[in-house]
């Protein structure tokens, strides 16, 4: 069975059309994130644009081959906005992602049915504005070597198609590369056999 080393996320932020029911109005945004940091500065900048809505329900999703995934429903009755907006992420099949949907309190209660609609429709609007892309998931290695050996390296990293992410070289070099997941056994085993070269996974 081929190992699956790709996924899909979006490649920049994008924004919803306007979702309105009863009065209250429904901004969604879907922002591509790699970390728990990248998704505190996204809700932080969506809460300083949006300061008077009365909530920012989100969900995200993070990994590939270990999911990480919250769903958020910020004061609205539970799983009626968190859940509904994680479930576009997972029909729309991306990962890395944050979806926000910012809500302007109309005056009117829509109910719990009327919340999942709206949080539902807010976050696929979103979602079909981004621009999804396919990225390859990559395992990360560093090779440690002299100097003397560096040409070789080099040559078998070409001829594989390896992408080298940072160099350090002097008498002692030191290599950080990115490989592709289904490429990954047959590197480290490459270089694990390699007299002379030392290779570590990140």
């Amino acid at each position: 069975m081929e190992t699956k080393d790709t996924y899909r996320t979006i490649s920049n932020k994008s924004i919803g059309e306007l979702f309105k029911d009863k009065n209250s109005k429904f901004y969604g945004y879907a922002y591509p994130v790699n970390s728990e940091s990248d998704i505190k500065k996204c809700l932080e900048s969506a809460k300083k644009e949006h300061h008077s809505a009365r909530h920012w329900c989100y969900a995200y999703q993070l990994g590939t081959d270990k999911v990480i995934y919250r769903a958020n429903d910020d004061g609205e009755p539970n799983n009626s906005a968190g859940m509904p907006i994680y479930g576009q992420i997972q029909s729309f099949e991306v990962t890395n992602i944050l979806v926000i949907v910012i809500r302007y309190y109309g005056g009117v209660k829509l109910g719990v049915s009327g919340l999942i609609n709206a949080y539902r429709t807010s976050a696929q609007l979103a979602l079909k504005e981004a621009i999804i892309i396919e990225k390859t998931i990559n395992h990360n290695f560093s090779l440690k070597f002299e100097y003397k050996n560096l040409s070789k390296v080099l040559r078998i990293l070409k001829e594989n198609q390896v992408e080298i992410s940072n160099q350090i070289l002097e008498i002692n070099c030191l290599l950080e590369i990115s490989v592709r997941k289904s490429n990954s056994l047959k590197i480290f085993e490459l270089f694990q056999n390699f007299y002379g070269v030392e290779i570590r996974e990140l």
